[in-house]
């Protein structure tokens, strides 16, 4: 071999060591550029249980304390929140399901409820209701609202309100109780109801009383009746009383609250005065404590067969009780009206053993494509769930 052939290999290994090398460090610096990426809100849905198939991912990170959801016409998701004081719109602009731009859209008090109609974002607070004409042209720009309604009680205490519009094109409002336990329905009678209204906010009349707390509901895409989630009482302990899920069949049903919680626990302040059978009984007990908030019927055709028709809960999690509970999405089958089960569909947002929580759901919104979005205040997230039959054949 000679001198020069010796130098012409002794120069390649060379080379292809020193490229191995790079590549080697970069490599490890996309690694490490990945590790950086993923911060606490994804290492959090590592820890999330989902049935086979399913995946959760993060839509829209740091919207500080998302509560309620409402998607408009043209695909921007507008976001409530509850101690925040903020109103976001996210544009998803490339269609890859990540949020693109997360606008500021106004600063109110305790803004949790949103709606849209016909193009009109309607916005809750505690003492008033407001709307944004033609919102989504409004974006980027200095946005305009008109008032619609200014004569709700202004207690803070469940002052927050979740709105929605029903299949009747009434806005249903809450007013709840504004307290833990109390009867004060004959300073107001809008205390611890559901109200609905004209999108005027004209012709507002009670559509459901003794309700504590409710944070969510929606109607059955079939049968067309209103199902809410109802917060149960504080202070009588771990176990009592349940948290409720009501279904509506006529206007003016009375719901319980001060009088009788879950159906079964007579009230030891208020029972006396009347009896539980006087009241319409909750559809599902659910825990005490676990503090349900939104609720949806899946509609779409992404999931499997099984899931269409099925009512999803967000469960808040406890706030007061000695061991934590909640914490979690829970999914109903519902036939001919009635519930005949229930089980978890996604946890994991709670650590049992530390009894620490990363995550507390509030509300979902179906998208067109069929996948689930959920709202958390607590990681400050949008998350969304989708089902592949490719992920499934790979478990």
């Amino acid at each position: 071999m000679t001198t020069k052939i010796y130098n012409i290999i002794s120069l390649a290994i060379l080379i292809i060591a020193i490229l191995s090398c790079k590549d080697k460090k970069q490599k490890e610096a996309t690694e490490v550029a990945n590790e950086v990426v993923m911060d606490s809100t994804d290492l959090a849905l590592l820890e999330l249980n989902l049935p086979e198939g399913f995946n959760i991912e993060v839509y829209a990170r740091g919207i500080d304390g998302a509560r309620s959801m409402a998607m408009g016409d043209n695909g921007t998701l507008f976001v409530g929140t509850r101690n925040e004081n903020t109103v976001y719109a996210i544009q998803d602009n490339d269609g890859d399901f990540k949020a693109d731009n997360v606008i500021i859209l106004d600063t109110m008090e305790v803004p949790n409820g949103i709606a849209i109609r016909n193009g009109d974002l309607y916005v809750a607070q505690v003492g008033s209701l407001w709307k944004y004409p033609s919102i989504e042209d409004q974006l980027g720009k200095s946005v305009e609202k008109e008032l619609v309604y200014d004569d709700f009680p202004t207690e803070f205490h469940h002052g927050w309100k979740y709105i929605a519009f029903g299949p009747d094109d009434k806005l249903y409002v809450p007013v709840g109780a504004p307290c833990n336990i109390c009867n004060r329905t004959n300073e107001d009678e809008r205390f611890a109801t559901i109200s609905r209204m004209d999108p005027d906010g004209s012709n507002r009349e009670i559509y459901a009383r003794g309700v504590r707390n409710s944070v969510g509901f929606t109607w059955h895409p079939e049968t067309k009746e209103m199902w809410f989630t109802d917060n149960g009482r504080d202070m009588l302990g771990d176990d009592i009383p349940p948290c409720e899920l009501n279904k509506v069949t006529e206007a003016g049903q009375h719901f319980g609250y001060p009088f009788c919680h879950g159906g079964i626990v007579k009230d030891p302040e208020f029972g006396d005065e009347r009896q539980c059978s006087d009241f319409v009984s909750p559809a599902l007990q659910l825990g005490a404590h676990v503090a349900p908030l939104g609720i949806k019927f899946y509609t779409g055709t992404m999931f499997p067969q099984e899931y269409k028709g099925r009512a999803f809960i967000a469960e808040h999690g406890s706030w007061n009780r000695s061991k934590k509970v909640g914490y979690r999405i829970m999914m109903v089958d519902i036939e001919e009206g009635e519930v005949i089960g229930n089980e978890v569909f996604i946890d994991g947002w709670l650590d049992d053993v530390e009894q620490k929580a990363s995550g507390r759901p509030v509300d979902m919104l179906m998208l067109k494509d069929g996948s689930m979005l959920i709202s958390d205040d607590f990681g400050d997230a949008i998350y969304r769930v989708t089902y592949s039959e490719s992920a499934l054949a790979q478990k």
